[in-house]
């Protein structure tokens, strides 16, 4: 049985993470580029977006008894193979998995265009994951 109150924690402080990222939608790409607070923190909360992603998910196919995922992209597959979320859902997110160890371990060479990019066309991504995980 999925633990209610930990979902609901969790997908409390995703819609945070996710309303600020929103906020950020309003800038500029050059302005979000050049300004290290906005994209600093914009980093930071897409980072633990994607670890909420992550950390719901790990739990939910624990607490279901899926097989165990070999890495975080495999997290997804695992939860399309169970009919949790759709095809399209699971490429997406596992591409925001990959792209949580470029935030995490390549920092250095993060191309903060390509963070724009994922603030302006897939936080929708992490709003259709939350309306999911709130009807289990």
């Amino acid at each position: 049985m999925v633990n209610k109150d930990l979902l609901v924690t969790r997908l409390d402080k995703l819609k945070e993470y996710v309303d600020f990222l929103e906020s950020v939608q309003t800038h500029e790409q050059a302005r979000f580029v050049k300004d290290p607070y906005i994209y600093g923190a914009s980093e930071r909360f897409l980072h633990l977006a994607i670890e909420c992603v992550i950390d719901i998910s790990n739990h939910i196919i624990s607490d279901m008894r899926y097989r165990k995922p070999e890495s975080n992209r495999d997290i997804f597959t695992i939860l399309h193979e169970n009919e949790v979320i759709s095809f399209d859902l699971m490429e997406s997110l596992s591409d925001m998995a990959s792209f949580r160890n470029i935030l995490v371990h390549d920092y250095i060479k993060l191309d903060r265009e390509i963070v724009f990019n994922v603030i302006k066309n897939h936080l929708d991504d992490f709003r259709t994951f939350a309306r999911i995980i709130s009807g289990i």
